[in-house]
């Protein structure tokens, strides 16, 4: 980052807005699939023989099974026999030709979100990143230029790119919306059917829901893809909903959960709670008779009928022992062993006869004794049987899901929340980690294996979680440190890192032809996060901001006096101008009074100095019409905060809320973070050729791969091409730290 996600708190605040479009996204796939399922029922008598696809030039992207599958398989090769003239004149007419000057057959990218430049300079000179130093001995090591901000989802959307987000119009995960000024999702909209049908107490959606990616601009495997160039897009941050090109695409970041949030995890217990008592996600207090717990698992709302409510599915817990229990969901039954997750379990919600809406969800049992405490994640589209589109083409999710089973396809999979609010416990969190990085290398590799020819891209984002979280063990001077650190987490983060090196020496064993290039990239870096800033407090006592004291700690802005309010904070490094004619409530005057407000507040702002050591909070305040350029740079907050190490947006300013104190020490799990100034936080770029290129970005790495396979670099492209020299060849030396073998 990823996901630095504002993570559930902040998303799921502004998800909420986007579920009455959801409900109708389900009423449209269950309607669908009724329809869907009696085509394919006629196909499938017509065409008993066994089919398989075959996605892209030489990709070998096999599938077989599922009805959909066979249908999608069946009608696609038919459809295509039959249009193969038509498409061959077109693309002899339309499509541009293949470069002739390409410097190479495939580009690898490997993506480590947040893999530190410090640290991993620190490793390196340590001896503990084997890989890596062969892979920097072959080609190059460099600090990589995030962003401003250095987070996930205008980071990765700049790496896409090739633009400055004025051009690509992702500023922060969150936006306020300019007629209510309550947060929404910046990079996906939902908007419902504009027409429907009511029959009785049913409601039909006539038409299709409209699911917006905001990102702008293009993608350079877009661009590619008018070449011919085939690609394979596994999990990039901000690619959902999916956009059509030429191969394979899995989305990431933004994805929702089946209930249209971006992660709603769910704690069934026995224990009655306290009224003060919070544990985030959705807390269900369940009755235990004798052994017996029965309980329902929450789905999405009725599509047809919102007088039902949610859909649901019951389930019942048989306790057999302390630390074994039996759980029973639609007719089948998972054993629970404590602190064990179970497999993806498949949950069908039943919407009407014949209808059906599909999710994947874990179980882990974390108590029978005293009380019974059940922890189930986040209910996932379930990737074979999707609800909503997750990947393009709409098959290749589902492959995915033959060749490997069920697979978590929420954005933000890891529950970092479940972990900040004491539901789950650090190795519940490990393991979630370590659990969704091995369903991303299965899909990683067969798509290095697949894709011989063209851009192989993943991204795996579990080192910016694990980092997010177990800071606190690294930095002895962070609040959330406890005074003993238990041992087997003590190196947490240096093991994640080796890990990672480990990764890529498997990848390089992949790579390792002359005419593949490999980059790992991070998008960003780390530091501790010890100290949080309420912005919104500090615009109140400086007379920026009018709070009726009675609703001071209300969310997403709703204790704030429009009429007196010039300035606000949302999100996670922005301070908004109340800007007539812009904001429904503005009150502050746009050209000259809004300037000089501007360098007002960023003047008095980055002079801020903590009470609690005497050190400066602020390293700069950016103004956005000064370092944005392009048709979306007005959608950017006004002044942009850069942090200096250690300090963050405290936890209530990113949602809204404020409080009496500027400053508030951070005692949560979620220790370390990256939303400062870009300067303290680079990336990481590596490449297994020299890269003679001073100072690159994240943002050159679109035009570099361009440049590489000969397609000409846009113009309107921010980013420069890298000067990359050729392949060197591999001493014996050198080839012995390169694993042969694919674990």
């Amino acid at each position: 980052m990823t996901l630095s996600q504002v993570h559930r708190q902040l998303s799921v605040a502004a998800f909420a807005r986007m579920r009455a479009g959801g409900t109708r996204i389900l009423a449209n796939a269950a309607t669908g699939n009724w329809r869907l399922l009696l085509l394919t029922a006629v196909l499938v008598l017509l065409v008993p023989s066994p089919a398989q696809a075959y996605v892209g030039p030489g990709a070998g992207f096999a599938l077989a099974g599922s009805f959909f599958a066979v249908f999608a398989a069946v009608f696609s090769a038919v459809l295509m026999i039959l249009t193969w003239p038509v498409r061959l004149v077109s693309r002899a007419l339309f499509r541009r030709r293949a470069p002739a000057r390409s410097r190479v057959k495939r580009v690898v990218i490997l993506g480590l979100d947040g893999l530190d430049h410090g640290l991993t300079t620190q490793f390196l000179a340590e001896g503990k990143l084997p890989h890596l130093a062969a892979l920097r001995d072959q080609g190059c090591f460099k600090a990589l230029g995030s962003t401003l901000p250095p987070i996930s989802p205008v980071a990765w959307s700049s790496f896409q790119t090739g633009v400055n987000p004025g051009k690509h119009n992702i500023f922060d995960f969150l936006t306020p919306d300019l007629r209510t000024y309550e947060p929404k999702l910046s990079s996906v909209e939902i908007r419902p059917p504009r027409r429907s049908l009511r029959l009785g107490k049913y409601v039909l959606p006539l038409g299709k829901a409209d699911v917006r990616l905001l990102r702008k601009s293009k993608p350079f495997w877009s661009i590619l893809s008018e070449y011919g160039i085939f690609n394979c897009i596994i999990r990039v941050p901000i690619t959902f909903p999916p956009e059509k090109l030429r191969g394979v695409q899995l989305s990431a970041m933004c994805v929702p959960d089946l209930r249209g949030t971006q992660g709603m995890f769910s704690h069934y217990t026995t224990r009655r709670l306290r009224e003060d008592e919070k544990t985030g996600g959705e807390v269900h207090v369940v009755v235990r008779t004798g052994n017996t717990i029965r309980a329902e698992l929450i789905g999405p709302q009725h599509p047809f009928r919102a007088d039902l409510g949610a859909l649901k599915v019951p389930f019942a817990i048989t306790i057999k022992e302390r630390q074994h229990a039996v759980v029973k969901l639609n007719g089948a039954k998972h054993e629970l062993r404590k602190d064990v997750y179970t497999d993806w379990v498949q949950v069908p919600f039943r919407v009407a006869p014949g209808i059906t809406v599909h999710g994947v969800c874990k179980f882990l049992l974390l108590n029978t004794e005293p009380d019974l405490e059940l922890y189930v994640t986040p209910i996932n589209i379930d990737p074979e049987k999707p609800a909503m589109a997750v990947g393009y083409p709409a098959v290749y999710p589902i492959y995915l899901a033959k060749r490997q089973g069920p697979y978590a396809t929420l954005g933000l999979a890891e529950d970092t929340w479940g972990l900040n609010e004491h539901v789950l416990g650090d190795e519940h969190f490990l393991q979630q980690c370590l659990d969704t990085d091995r369903e991303r290398e299965s899909m990683f590799f067969d798509g290095l294996d697949k894709v011989q020819r063209g851009v192989c891209v993943c991204v795996f984002d579990g080192t910016d979680r694990m980092q997010h979280m177990f800071w606190r063990y690294l930095d002895d001077k962070h609040p959330a440190r406890p005074a003993e650190v238990p041992s087997r987490y003590r190196n947490t983060i240096e093991d994640l890192y080796r890990r990672m090196d480990d990764l890529v020496g498997r990848t390089m064993a992949k790579c390792q032809d002359k005419d593949t290039l490999l980059m790992v990239i991070s998008d960003h870096g780390f530091n501790t996060f010890r100290r949080g800033i309420d912005l919104n407090r500090w615009l109140e006592e400086n007379g920026y901001l009018k709070v009726a004291d009675d609703r001071r700690h209300k969310e997403h802005l709703a204790g704030v006096d429009w009429s007196q309010t010039r300035a606000f904070a949302i999100g996670l490094t922005g301070i908004f101008l109340n800007i007539k004619d812009k904001y429904a409530q503005g009150i502050v005057t746009p050209g000259d009074e809004a300037d000089r407000l501007r360098e007002e507040i960023a003047q008095r702002l980055k002079t801020l100095i903590d009470p609690e050591n005497g050190t400066q909070a602020i390293k700069r305040v950016y103004q956005a019409p000064k370092v944005y350029r392009g048709p979306y740079k007005d959608h950017a907050p006004d002044l942009i905060v850069g942090y200096e190490r250690g300090y963050r947006v405290s936890w209530e300013a990113a949602i809204g809320k404020t409080t009496r104190d500027v400053f508030h020490s951070n005692t949560k799990a979620w220790s370390g973070d990256h939303c400062v100034d870009p300067s303290v936080v680079p990336g990481v770029l590596f490449c297994d050729r020299p890269v003679e290129s001073e100072n690159p970005r994240l943002m050159d790495l679109g035009p570099t791969v361009l440049d590489l396979f000969g397609v000409p670099v846009p113009d309107y492209m921010d980013g420069q091409a890298l000067v990359v020299g050729e392949p060197a060849d591999r001493s014996p030396e050198m080839k012995k730290t390169i694993p042969t073998q694919v674990a």
